[in-house]
């Protein structure tokens, strides 16, 4: 468990956020989001931040990432974690399901903002803040070695 979130209620807090009309950039579920979060406790923010760093951080691989810039590879990336958690898991086993994001640039940027917002709503303040795992594009040496 992180700070107050574990695996299963990140996937779940997702998926009762995603609205039910086209949402291509994740804006809606990004403000659904915040909104929650900013409703909960600073233990499920820095948790729900923790697991959204992981899970980018682990489609943050070669075979996801070639021939995407850094930040199109990022935004990218949040767009199959916006998808939900049977998506993610697809792309994790089947990495030829990332190519329509990568193709079509799905991208879902706002979601990446979502903790530092509802940080900011419960306390007021701006969050610096660092995860266990960075989700910058090519940070996982392990997903980018040979």
């Amino acid at each position: 468990m992180l700070a107050g979130m574990n695996e299963d209620a990140f996937w779940q807090l997702i998926e009762d956020c995603r609205p039910t009309e086209s949402d291509p950039d994740a804006e809606v579920l990004a403000a659904t989001l915040t909104e929650r979060l900013a409703e909960s406790s600073l233990p499920w923010v820095i948790g729900f931040a923790e697991h959204l760093s992981w899970a980018l951080y682990r489609l943050d691989r070669k075979e996801y990432g070639h021939g995407l810039g850094a930040d199109a590879f990022l935004y990218t990336r949040a767009a199959v974690v916006a998808a939900g958690r049977t998506e993610f898991n697809r792309v994790l086993e089947e990495p030829s399901a990332f190519t329509p994001y990568a193709r079509d640039l799905i991208w879902a940027e706002p979601l990446l903002y979502t903790p530092d917002r509802a940080y900011q709503r419960i306390t007021g303040k701006e969050w610096d803040r660092e995860t266990r795992y960075s989700y910058e594009s090519c940070s996982n040496t392990q997903g980018w070695a040979d």
